[in-house]
């Protein structure tokens, strides 16, 4: 039930990116306003997430009602978009508040999960990342099924929304599950003082160096790349149904990686999963404009092994971090790391313009490149704790 709650309410995050080039023939948008729009959930949710995290709410505060609510609310707030001028200030403020309520939907459906094991942590948390990825995917293909139809797609995502929230106030917590007795702010600081949550975090920040920047702009990528040998019409269709079928791989991909990682190690397979999207992000750069069959392919490759590893992060922070703060420091992980994906959210368009696709596309392999390292050190460092049991992990 927590895994189909939050396929339902993050269909919510690419709401704006599907539906963009529908709402520009009705109202045309400067690029400053279509990039606010895709991105202002990232900001919101950074927001939404930090002060979730430095308030311990996740530790604090019954996780499934807090979904509930926020699923609830974030429905409601979607829903204003059939209303408010499009493209204006307003519209820009409703996707800030969706990202900033759904904050206390994915870390606090992660703070659920990871409360019903240990042993198969990996696979559990993959689980929710899975269908955090599913959901993020499902926006293109009910864009797609509903064509020019925009406002379809945005009620349609809203009634998920709520559906969500309803599933949410039924799911228990798990035997594992750990609550924080009182608000302590010092919990944030173990983020650096512990070693093995500061390199899982430094292993997350490279994954999400690419990762939204890639689920925003590859429709955008692609169109570009299949217009030089198709029509244009039939570019723009062809890269939702390759965005939305890489992002939905990637879904599947995470629950296998989850089942995996708890038996070879959830850093082999973020070291894995790291190398193959770097070496994709090369292989777009090179192949862009390419034929459409072989650009697809590595775009539904690089979907399929560019999210598995971000279930292993959050996992690994779970694993170094006391039951009752896990929570918090797995919320304060994704604030960080939505934090930098703003940046390069915005940053992809404008660099795509002044540089060309392909640049920009061999850009984004730096921060797998930079996630591998910390996954290297981790590993060593995980298996110099097995051999010495009396050691410590800090």
């Amino acid at each position: 039930m927590l895994a189909i709650a939050v396929v339902a309410a993050l269909s919510l995050w690419f709401v704006s990116a599907a539906i963009l080039p529908e709402m520009l023939r009705e109202a045309p948008v400067s690029s400053l306003r279509q990039a606010l729009l895709s991105s202002g959930v990232q900001i919101g949710f950074v927001i939404g997430a930090l002060t979730s995290a430095v308030l311990g709410l996740p530790d604090r505060i019954h996780p499934s009602r807090l979904f509930a609510a926020c699923a609830a609310l974030a429905a409601l707030v979607n829903a204003s978009l059939l209303v408010l001028p499009i493209g204006g200030s307003a519209a820009i403020a409703a996707r800030m508040a969706t990202g900033a309520l759904l904050a206390g939907v994915y870390p606090v459906g992660m703070k659920i999960a990871v409360g019903w094991g240990v042993r198969d942590r990996g696979f559990l948390v993959g689980l929710l990342v899975g269908a955090v990825t599913l959901g993020s995917a499902a926006p293109y293909l009910i864009s797609f099924a509903g064509g020019a139809n925009w406002r379809a797609t945005v009620i349609t995502a809203s009634l998920a929304a709520l559906a969500a929230a309803g599933l949410a106030l039924l799911v228990r917590l798990g035997p594992h599950h750990a609550s924080a007795a009182r608000f302590d702010p010092s919990v944030i600081a173990s983020a650096w003082t512990n070693r093995g949550i500061r390199l899982a975090y430094a292993g997350y920040l490279g994954h999400m160096w690419e990762l939204y920047a890639v689920w925003t702009w590859a429709v955008a990528a692609m169109t570009a790349s299949f217009a030089l040998t198709l029509e244009g019409g039939e570019a723009l269709a062809w890269a939702r149904i390759v965005t939305f079928a890489a992002i939905a791989a990637g879904g599947c991909a995470c629950i296998g990686a989850g089942w995996i990682a708890d038996r070879i190690g959830k850093e082999n397979v973020a070291i894995a999963a790291l190398a193959t999207s770097g070496t994709c992000a090369i292989a777009a750069a090179l192949s862009f404009g390419g034929a459409p069959l072989l650009v697809g392919a590595i775009f539904l490759v690089w979907g399929f092994s560019i999210i598995p590893d971000s279930a292993q992060f959050s996992a690994l922070v779970a694993d170094h971090a006391p039951p009752e703060q896990a929570g918090s420091l797995m919320t304060l992980q994704t604030a960080l790391g939505f934090t930098l994906s703003f940046i390069t959210v915005q940053a992809t368009p404008m660099l795509a313009e002044a540089l060309g696709w392909p640049v920009m596309l061999a850009l984004l392999a730096l921060g797998p490149a930079f996630g591998l390292v910390a996954m290297v050190r981790l590993r060593k460092m995980s298996a110099r704790a097995r051999s010495t049991p009396a050691g410590g992990g800090n």
